[in-house]
C-alpha cells in the first residue's frame, strides 16, 4: 500500500501543498525520486538513507519510488527530507499511517538523523492552515516562526527518532513532542523604549528637510534630497528610520514571510518587528534590486517592503537599475517572469534618494564656486529620467549650514521620538479613513479614491490650476500633489485639504520645475 505524507513548498511567498507518495517495488535496491525535483531534492535520497540507518532503523532492501505530487510544480530545497523519511518508514510499517492524517512535515535531515531548519516556514504553514491542516511537525529551530500562525498545532522535533517515537506503530518508546506556542505581542517592539543609532535631535538646522521627512514618513511618500557635500543628506537619511511608525501586525507577518523565504530570519527573533531600512550600494545590479535568478528570489525592493529603500548618491546608479524602479514604485509589487513561470513579490516601499546638485557638488552653494560646465551639469542631472522623477513626491534642497547654525549649541532640535508621535497620529487617521479600502497610507490612493478623499475648495482648485499651467504638471504629478497635500492636512489634523496644504505640497516639488 502506498504511503502518503503531507508537505508543502513555497513559490514567491505563496504556499502550495505537496503530497509525498512512497511505494516499494521488487527490484534492485535503489531510491528514485520523481515529480520534477531539483538537485537538492534529488540528493535527499542519500541524506534520508543515512539518517534512517544512523537512527538505528532499518532501510528497506527494495526499490523505493518517491513521487512528489503534483508533478507539474518544480520542487526545490531541502524541506522534503523529513516527509520523505516519514513516508518510507510509514510504508515499511514503522510509523502508523493513521496518525499522519491532517499532519504536515517539514525539515532537512542531517546524516545522523538530526533535524535542521529550512527557509520559508511562515508562508508554508500559513498556506497549510488555509487548507485545514491541523498539525505541522518542524525542526525545533523553526518552531517559533511556525507558531506565529494561529489555530494550527506546531510540534517541534530534534531528530528523526523523536518523530518515530511519537508517530510509531509500537507505543513502547512513545514520546510526546513539544508544542510550541508564542505570544506575538511579545515580539512587536514597543517603540517608546526603542533606541536608534541616529536621532533628529543630533542634526543641526535643516528644518525644511526634517519637515519633509516627517511628511514622507506620515504618508509613505518617496523623497529625494539634493545638496552640496557635508550638508547632512546622509545623516538625515539614516535618521529617517527613527521616525517611522511601528509595524502593524498584518505588516509584520507579511514582512516576516519575505525574510523567511530569503533566509534572512533569525531563529531567536521569528517576527520582523521593525520597518526595514535597506541601504544599497551603487554597484548593485538590476537583478539585485528587483530580484531574480533561475529560481527567482526577492530583491532589495521587496526586502524594503513596508519600509525604506535608501539610494545614496542616486545618480551614480546605472540608468538600467534606476529605470527598473518605475513600475514597482507605481504598482507596489514586482512580477519576475521566467520562461516556465512568473513570481509576484510585494514591493510597497518608500524610495529615499540623496544626490549632489552637480558633478563637483557645489552648484548653487553659497560658499564654494561650482567648477562644472553647463553641459556637465545637464548630463549629470539627466541620469534621473523624467518618468522616475515624476514618481518621487517630495524633492527638496538641503543647503550648506551657516556658521551660526553649526556653532549654535543652545537651540535644541526636536527629537525623533516627538516627531514619531505626530507620524503615528497621522498614520492612525489614515488607517481609520481607509479601513474599508485595503490601503494604509495616502501614497497608496488610487485615482478613484483621490476623487473621494482629496476634494478641494474653490481657492485650492485655483491655486492648483495655476501650478498646472505654469509648471506643465503631468497627470501623475497632479495626483501625487493631492496625495501629499492630504498627508500635510492629516499631520495638521485638518479634515479637509486647504489652499495652504496645496501650496506646501507644491513647494516640495521644486526640483521638477528646475528639471532636476
Amino acid at each position: 500500500m502506498v504511503s502518503q505524507v503531507i508537505s508543502a513548498t513555497v513559490i514567491g511567498i505563496e504556499s502550495y501543498k505537496i503530497l509525498v507518495e512512497v511505494d516499494f517495488v521488487q527490484s534492485i535496491p535503489s531510491v528514485v525520486i520523481v515529480g520534477l525535483p531539483d538537485t537538492a531534492v534529488s540528493e535527499a535520497k542519500e541524506r534520508v538513507r543515512s539518517a534512517i540507518k544512523n537512527s538505528n532503523l532499518s532501510f528497506p532492501n527494495q526499490k523505493v519510488v518517491i513521487n512528489l505530487a503534483p508533478a507539474d510544480i518544480r520542487k526545490e530545497g531541502t524541506n522534503y527530507d523529513l516527509p520523505i523519511a516519514v513516508g518510507i518508514l510509514a510504508r515499511d510499517g514503522i510509523i502508523d499511517d493513521k496518525l499522519l492524517e491532517n499532519t504536515a512535515f517539514l525539515g532537512e535531515l542531517s546524516l545522523d538523523g538530526s533535524l535542521r531548519p529550512v527557509n520559508g516556514i511562515l508562508p508554508i504553514v500559513s498556506g497549510l492552515k488555509e487548507l485545514n491542516i491541523k498539525k505541522v511537525v518542524v525542526p525545533r529551530e523553526n518552531a517559533k516562526e511556525a507558531a506565529l500562525v494561529p489555530d494550527i498545532k506546531v510540534l517541534c522535533a530534534d531528530n528523526l527518532n523523536d518523530v518515530v517515537c511519537h508517530f510509531g506503530v509500537t507505543k513502547e518508546n512513545y514520546k510526546e513532542l513539544d508544542i510550541c506556542e508564542i505570544d506575538i505581542d511579545d515580539y512587536l517592539n514597543d517603540y517608546t523604549t526603542t533606541n536608534f543609532e541616529y536621532d533628529f535631535k543630533d542634526i543641526k538646522g535643516q528644518l525644511k528637510a526634517k519637515k519633509a521627512l516627517e511628511i514622507a514618513a506620515a504618508g509613505g511618500h518617496n523623497i529625494l534630497m539634493a545638496g552640496p557635500p557635508g550638508s547632512g543628506k546622509t545623516l538625515l537619511s539614516k535618521s529617517f528610520a527613527s521616525i517611522l511608525p511601528p509595524l502593524e501586525l498584518e505588516e509584520a507577518i507579511e514582512l516576516t514571510k519575505i525574510y523567511s523565504v530569503s533566509g534572512l530570519l533569525h531563529n531567536d527573533s521569528p517576527l520582523i518587528n521593525k520597518r526595514p531600512f535597506r541601504s544599497v550600494h551603487h554597484t548593485a545590479s538590476p537583478a539585485g534590486i528587483i530580484g531574480g535568478g533561475s529560481n527567482p528570489k526577492p530583491g532589495e525592493i521587496t526586502l524594503a517592503h513596508r519600509g525604506v529603500l535608501f539610494l545614496d548618491e542616486i545618480v551614480e546608479f546605472p540608468r538600467s537599475v534606476l529605470e527598473v524602479l518605475r513600475q514597482p514604485l507605481e504598482d507596489g509589487e514586482v512580477v519576475i517572469s521566467r520562461a516556465q513561470s512568473s513570481v509576484k513579490y510585494p514591493a510597497d516601499f518608500m524610495l529615499l534618494g540623496a544626490m549632489n546638485p552637480c558633478p563637483c557638488g557645489y552648484l548653487g552653494d553659497s560658499k564654494k564656486q561650482c567648477t562644472c560646465s553647463e553641459f556637465q551639469v545637464q548630463r549629470y542631472r539627466s541620469r534621473l529620467s523624467g518618468p522616475l522623477l515624476d514618481r518621487i513626491d517630495i524633492q527638496i534642497e538641503v543647503p550648506r549650514l551657516s556658521p551660526e547654525e553649526l556653532l549654535n549649541t543652545k537651540i535644541k532640535s526636536e527629537s525623533s521620538a516627538d516627531i514619531r508621535k505626530r507620524v503615528i497620529k497621522a498614520r492612525k487617521i489614515q488607517a481609520q479613513r481607509y479601513k474599508d479600502y485595503k490601503i494604509l497610507t495616502n501614497s497608496q490612493l488610487t485615482a478613484e479614491l483621490i476623487k473621494i478623499f482629496c476634494k478641494l475648495d474653490e481657492k485650492s482648485e485655483e491655486l492648483l490650476r495655476t501650478a498646472i499651467t505654469r509648471f506643465n504638471l503631468s497627470g501623475r504629478s497632479y495626483d501625487r500633489i493631492l496625495k501629499l497635500a492630504r498627508t500635510i492636512a492629516d499631520i495638521e489634523n485638518s479634515e479637509n485639504i486647504e489652499s495652504a496644504h496645496i501650496a506646501q505640497a507644491l513647494q516640495y516639488r521644486n526640483f521638477v520645475e528646475n528639471n532636476i
